[in-house]
């Protein structure tokens, strides 16, 4: 669906200089990739950019002009394959940037109950976990929350999957995932699990206030004390042809049942 542009990049293009990056991220940067991506890091004011590899091409599809003293470099095709993961689609533009910035879970309790806060049990797979950022932004959920330790980190893969949301769709890493459920449920938040053995249907669990949408790894589900720290389980009324659901589309039609309760 088409819509207007957004604000555009400031300045005026650098001279692009020929030669090749280095292969491999600096220490402790994301490299991001794809147009999409791509210029939603460059739009973020929040996010740090140490260097922009393109091709003319891919310079050309961006949304307005880069500063004038914007590190930029001039890059063939086959160079940024060599910079991205393998057949990744970079579309001529891959940029370094430092990490956003950590977030604590109540800088985005805001109560608001049109707005869900998405929370993640070891979902891993960052096509997921990206793919969950898109729909997130898509129907206006505040955050998402993961566990520090069992979540992809920032990567050009969540990145291209959340096709720009990455940049604008808060992400809350926190220690204990329990202890976190607790504190939305102190903020007021009804805190529902996706399950598919549970009797309720989602739509049944929906209460009318704000909303933490709880969903586990594909295969093993929530884990038990997760679930534990859930007022409700339900799951969505799917035919018995299939066992369940990918976690990144059970994320879609949950958030869509939210947006539209």
């Amino acid at each position: 669906m088409a819509k207007g542009k957004k604000g555009a990049l400031r300045g005026r293009a650098g001279r692009m200089q020929g030669g090749r990056g280095s292969g491999r991220a600096s220490k402790g940067a994301v490299r991001l990739w794809g147009r999409h991506a791509v210029e939603a890091a460059l739009k973020n004011p929040a996010r740090q950019h140490r260097k922009l590899w393109a091709t003319l091409d891919g310079l050309d599809s961006l949304d307005g002009e880069l500063p004038a003293d914007f590190p930029l470099e001039r890059a063939e095709v086959a160079d940024l394959a060599r910079l991205v993961a393998r057949d990744a689609p970079h579309q001529g533009l891959v940029l370094e940037c430092e990490p956003l910035e950590d977030l604590h879970l109540a800088d985005v309790m805001d109560g608001d109950a049109s707005r869900p806060i998405v929370v993640l049990d070891q979902v891993t797979d960052p096509h997921n976990v990206g793919a969950i950022l898109r729909s997130a932004a898509a129907f206006n959920a505040a955050a998402i929350v993961t566990q520090d330790r069992h979540a992809p980190p920032e990567s050009g893969v969540v990145g291209k999957s959340a096709s720009g949301a990455l940049e604008f769709v808060p992400w809350v890493r926190v220690v204990n995932l329990a202890r976190a459920l607790e504190e939305l449920a102190e903020a007021g938040y009804w805190r529902i699990g996706l399950a598919g053995e549970a009797e309720a249907t989602f739509a049944e669990a929906l209460p009318a206030g704000p909303v933490a949408l709880v969903l586990g790894a594909e295969g093993e589900g929530m884990r038990h004390n997760v679930g534990q720290h859930c007022d409700a389980l339900a799951r969505l009324p799917i035919s018995e042809a299939m066992e369940s659901l990918n976690v990144s589309n059970a994320a879609a039609i949950a958030l869509y049942a939210i947006a539209t309760r």
